[in-house]
Formats: C-alpha cells, sequence, structure tokens
C-alpha cells in the first residue's frame, strides 16, 4: 500500500472526476496516463463509483487511485475492496479515519478550522485536505491554520483551477492541490475528451514552469 507522501511527491495536481460510466472511466484513465498524469481521484458519489474504480485498477495498475467523497466507516471498506491506494473524506469523522487505519489505508481528511485539524491529529494524520478552499478563505486561511500547527501538510481542493492552483502550490507546506476543473462532470458527460485532454495538458505544462 502506497503512503501519502509517495504518492503526492511527483504528482502535485490531483484530477477529481465524478464519474457515472465504466467505459466513461476507462477513457478518462487512458488519457491521464498517455498525458503522463498518472493519478486520479473517483468520488463517490455515484452509485457505480465502486465499480468504475475496480474497473479502471484492473485495466490499469499502474494508475494511483483515490476514493473521494468517502463519507463514512462502510464506504472507506467499500473502497478498500475496490482497490483505491487511498480515501480522501470532505469532512473530519473519527470512525472513517480509524477504519482507514485498521485497513492500512492512507486517509486525507477535510479540514478547515482548528477544531478539526486538532481532531486528525488525534489519530497522527498530519497530511490533511483543506476543503472547500476558496470559500473558506482560501491561501490567507492556509497560512493562518498552519501557523499554530507546524507538523500539517494541506492539500487544497475545492474552488482550484488553472488560474489559482500555481498560487497555492507556491504555499509553504502545500503539498498538492485537487481539481475537478480538468475533468470537469459536463466534459465527462459529453465525451467531450480532447477538451479534457486540453486540460490536462495546460496544466501539465503550467507545472513546468
Amino acid at each position: 500500500m502506497k503512503n501519502l507522501d509517495t504518492i503526492f511527491h511527483n504528482q502535485p495536481v490531483v484530477p477529481i472526476a465524478m464519474i457515472n460510466d465504466i467505459q466513461d472511466g476507462l477513457k478518462l484513465a487512458t488519457i491521464l496516463i498517455r498525458e503522463e498524469l498518472p493519478i486520479l481521484e473517483v468520488t463517490f458519489r455515484t452509485k457505480e463509483a465502486s465499480d468504475i474504480l475496480k474497473a479502471i485498477k484492473d485495466h490499469y495498475p499502474d494508475l494511483t487511485v483515490g476514493a473521494g467523497t468517502v463519507l463514512n466507516a462502510e464506504q472507506a471498506k467499500i473502497a478498500f475492496t475496490s482497490d483505491a491506494d487511498f480515501l480522501v473524506a470532505p469532512g473530519c469523522n473519527p470512525r472513517t479515519i480509524q477504519t482507514a487505519q485498521d485497513l492500512g489505508m492512507p486517509i486525507l481528511p477535510g479540514v478547515n478550522n482548528p477544531s478539526a485539524i486538532e481532531m486528525a491529529l488525534n489519530y497522527n494524520v498530519t497530511t490533511m485536505k483543506f476543503f472547500p478552499a476558496e470559500i473558506s478563505g482560501g491561501i490567507p486561511m492556509i497560512k493562518a491554520l498552519m501557523a499554530p500547527y507546524q507538523d500539517i501538510h494541506f492539500i487544497p481542493t475545492g474552488g482550484i483551477n488553472n488560474e489559482n492552483f500555481q498560487s497555492y502550490l507556491a504555499t509553504e507546506r502545500v503539498i498538492a492541490c485537487g481539481m475537478s476543473w480538468m475533468v470537469d462532470k459536463k466534459l465527462i458527460e459529453a465525451g467531450n475528451w480532447d477538451e479534457i485532454t486540453r486540460r490536462v495538458r495546460l496544466i501539465k505544462e503550467m507545472l513546468k514552469q
């Protein structure tokens, strides 16, 4: 099982996709592999999500695939059996964190305030999802929260796009960003793979700057 440092060391931008169809998931995975952005978060916001994640891992075992929007312990268990590489939660649910740790699964709990951060720290979790990033105060809020908590790292998600992700990544102890902009649900549903490819390539080029 990969750890979070390994996962995000070379992949500082994580596409976050809401997918309804296995074939769409496989097509998206093909694009990410081809464009050398071998990481994806599949949100557990559709009933097909676990099957889609499993199909992607079966076809592309080298693609790092996380299960997103994991709300409870049961979903954490389903993600584990679907071969997810890591879990992402919108909040900081102690039972979800404990279940993930019992399963040996890396988890990013969602935080945007000191109480949630301290809850995560109670479970020795030091890398957290800062969510929803933009409406929670963005970079100024991240800096304010990091001041008293010297050992934590953030992965901001929510409102991150091609216009602001570089500023987030330039912030101390921000190790990656989650971004649905690249793989927008409407583009997936419309089968607009050319635009998705264009956006992935744009982000890849901007990462080189």
